[in-house]
């Protein structure tokens, strides 16, 4: 590298965030920006370790280690320490369609993989991933690049979420003309409505790669919801080739006394109603809002952080988030070494924000919701009883919940969210083209191939590997891609 010694000589810092009081009262993104001095620094903290773990993009014992598209993460720092900008732009590129989504939502796998990691801080490359792509939208690096000539192949891309995106760029790369099906009223799925625009902002950021991948060529046709306004069928008739990236969508329901309560609601419907009046700019008009209500958060995770976020921006009077699981250590623990994902303690934005108006950390772990209590007079929700929970071993070998005795709470509150995950993709496109499911209720085709029992049909992202990360969903769809261009053409050059 080009500062053996930087690991040694600098410390990680990262830009700034505006403070959780001032960001609340707006949607803005909230980080700050690093100059170009700081930023060199941190690259020179990647060591040339000879045997770089961060880009390796495995699974292990549950979680992702390293980059799931396998950026060449100690290639790219060294170019930002030589201020070779540009080409460390161009290495970025080669792995990684979309390092402005990545860089602004992924947990970064990487970090918990960083060699550095061991026994220091690890080297901020979601924050030097960010930077190099940003410098090349601000220096007007990032220009279209149609493919020169068209192969007379079309294909059909389903969902234009981080899977159904990549997808589409890689196909419209190899010469074919794709057309991006969307059935909600923008293209972006997750990443419009299901990330709020304090996290990934919709016109400066989502939309900015939306127009470029459209001057490349690809077409983008909103309101079509395949499975039911468009026959799943018609697009075998239509297309050569259909690639599925619709996303796990069912949501994980509580079934308790009381649910159907007015007020208790999907927290993806709540963050889609929250970005779309924000879009049409009448955030105060979304039908779901916490404005001057007590807030209840059902799970943890990205999608209960957002909700937290959300409901912070909306001046809630309250906000608790309950998590089943155990609070997380602060290091980490003796079953969870490098270079798996860390799994300890951490604020994120939203209990960031929370605390700072509150006094603490919202969430409440070891905790479940037993019943939801509603007004006789308006049936409208008024309180939820909780209760605690302990962990027990069954006679399989593995835990289950048990209610801790008279440990029950009744808490007020008006609108409860449920962030407790996705059961899988929805049924009514999977049912008309008779494609097969695996075990978990997603789409059976096997990683690498990408093929489902129907020929033509390929499917990646949430609908085939479930609930995951936006960097796994791109490189989904950068494979399922590569797979669809061998069947179109008998042969790939897609990476």
């Amino acid at each position: 590298m080009g500062k053996p010694t930087g690991f040694i000589e600098y410390l990680r810092e990262l830009p700034m965030d505006r403070s959780p009081v001032e960001r609340v009262r707006d949607w803005n993104e909230f980080h700050h920006h690093m100059d170009d001095k700081g930023l060199r620094n941190q690259a020179a903290r990647c060591m040339d370790c000879g045997v770089p773990f961060c880009h390796t993009g495995k699974q292990m014992n549950g979680g992702a280690s390293g980059c799931p598209v396998h950026n060449l993460i100690p290639e790219w720092n060294d170019l930002v320490y030589r201020g070779l900008w540009r080409e460390a732009l161009d290495r970025l590129h080669k792995t990684n369609n979309f390092p402005e989504f990545t860089g602004r939502v992924c947990p970064a796998p990487c970090e918990g993989s960083c060699v550095l990691g061991i026994n220091a801080p690890p080297v901020t490359i979601k924050n030097l991933e960010n930077s190099i792509i940003e410098k090349g939208w601000e220096e007007g690096w990032v220009l279209p690049e149609p493919p020169e000539t068209r192969t007379g192949k079309t294909v059909a891309v389903v969902g234009s979420g981080p899977a159904g995106l990549a997808a589409a760029a890689q196909l419209n790369k190899a010469g074919h003309t794709v057309t991006v099906l969307e059935r909600a009223d923008r293209p972006g799925g997750l990443l419009t409505y299901g990330i709020p625009n304090m996290k990934l902002d919709k016109r400066a950021v989502v939309d900015r790669r939306i127009k470029l991948m459209e001057q490349e060529g690809i077409r983008f046709v909103c309101n079509a919801n395949v499975g039911e306004n468009v026959e799943a069928n018609l697009l075998m008739k239509d297309f050569d080739a259909v690639v599925l990236c619709t996303g796990a969508t069912q949501p994980r329901d509580l079934v308790v006394e009381g649910r159907n309560a007015a007020g208790v609601h999907f927290a993806m419907d709540y963050l889609t109603e929250s970005t779309q009046s924000l879009l049409e700019r009448k955030p105060k008009d979304a039908s779901i809002h916490a404005r001057g209500l007590d807030v209840i958060v059902i799970g943890g995770g990205d999608t209960g952080t957002d909700c937290v976020g959300t409901a912070m921006r909306q001046g809630c009077r309250s906000l608790t988030q309950f998590e089943i699981l155990p609070k997380p250590p602060q290091d980490r623990a003796e079953d969870n070494p490098w270079p798996e994902w860390p799994r300890v303690y951490k604020m994120d934005y939203g209990q960031e924000e929370a605390a700072a108006k509150f006094g603490s950390d919202p969430r409440v772990y070891l905790t479940t919701i037993k019943r939801f209590v509603t007004d006789e007079q308006t049936g409208k929700l008024s309180a939820i009883v909780t209760v605690e929970i302990r962990w027990e071993k069954t006679a399989t070998g593995g835990h289950a919940p048990a209610e801790v005795p008279g440990s029950e709470k009744t808490l007020p509150a008006q609108l409860v969210l449920l962030a407790m995950g996705f059961l899988g993709p929805e049924t009514a496109v999977l049912k008309e083209l008779g494609l097969e499911l695996d075990h978990r209720t997603n789409i059976k085709a096997e990683h690498d191939t990408y093929t489902t029992n129907k020929k033509g049909v390929f499917a990646a992202g949430d609908c085939r590997r479930g609930q995951s990360l936006v960097v796994w969903a791109i490189n989904e769809g950068r494979g399922a891609a590569r797979e669809c261009d061998r069947y179109l053409m008998g042969r790939t050059d897609l990476p």
